[in-house]
């Protein structure tokens, strides 16, 4: 029987000369992975675009048994951005965050109130015209919630970074290092939006911080390859 649903692309590998694999998290399913064929032939450069991160789709799919591999018989994209590809600051945020979610999220299962913050946070990040520099923090708080461990406290995260791992790259090995982040990370979970942080390198050491805080939440996070890309281009 075919199901209706809401898609949210998170990634896509190669498969074969002109198939993709893709690994979408859905409202009805939860997250599901899709073959689909001949989007990488030459003069198919709109369909593989459907199939980039956080892509927002409709769709009419298979169903699938638990973790195999199904097809798509609908697609179409149900929100086309109107400024993440224009905006390097912008997808280099959404690239960092697709690579979060995929990596944590694992869930086979429908999880809507999880779905909905996906694609609400989107929506809202695509429509924002200034005052986006702190998104990625407010949003990987926020996905904390969703993943069950949550953000207690600025002083809690920093004790269990500095005391369970030795700190971080770029962080510093010391409890009074990492302390120097507290008032700003209070900010960040008090309200990101309008969180007042001095400069670039106070918004990396935090972003570096929480992404810390995830690897010891999520088992098997492993490095985040789309973190220094990130870095870089919010430098300032």
């Amino acid at each position: 029987m075919l199901v209706k649903t809401r898609g949210i692309v998170l990634n896509f590998i190669k498969f074969k000369e002109s198939s993709i694999i893709v690994r979408i998290y859905t409202e009805e399913l939860g997250l599901q992975s899709y073959i689909v064929n001949s989007v990488r032939k030459k003069g198919t450069a709109s369909r593989i675009a459907l199939f980039q991160p956080f892509t927002l789709l409709d769709m009419v799919v298979y169903p699938s048994g638990k973790g195999g591999l199904t097809r798509i018989s609908e697609y179409k994209c149900s929100y086309p951005f109107a400024s993440i590809p224009y905006d390097i600051r912008k997808s280099s945020i959404l690239l960092f965050l697709s690579e979060m979610v995929s990596r944590t999220v694992r869930e086979e299962e429908e999880n809507r109130p999880l779905f909905h913050f996906l694609h609400h946070a989107m929506l809202l990040f695509d429509q924002l015209e200034t005052g986006f520099e702190n998104f990625h923090l407010a949003f990987l708080v926020q996905l904390a919630n969703y993943l069950g461990f949550g953000v207690p406290s600025a002083e809690e995260v920093i004790t269990q970074v500095a005391f369970e791992t030795g700190g971080g790259a770029g962080l510093g090995n010391s409890l009074m290092q990492l302390q120097q982040l507290e008032p700003y990370l209070k900010e960040v979970i008090k309200d990101a939006e309008t969180a007042k942080l001095p400069n670039g390198k106070v918004r990396r050491e935090l972003l570096q911080l929480l992404v810390r805080y995830f690897q010891l939440h999520v088992d098997q996070l492993g490095e985040i390859r789309s973190l220094s890309v990130l870095s870089e281009v919010l430098s300032d």
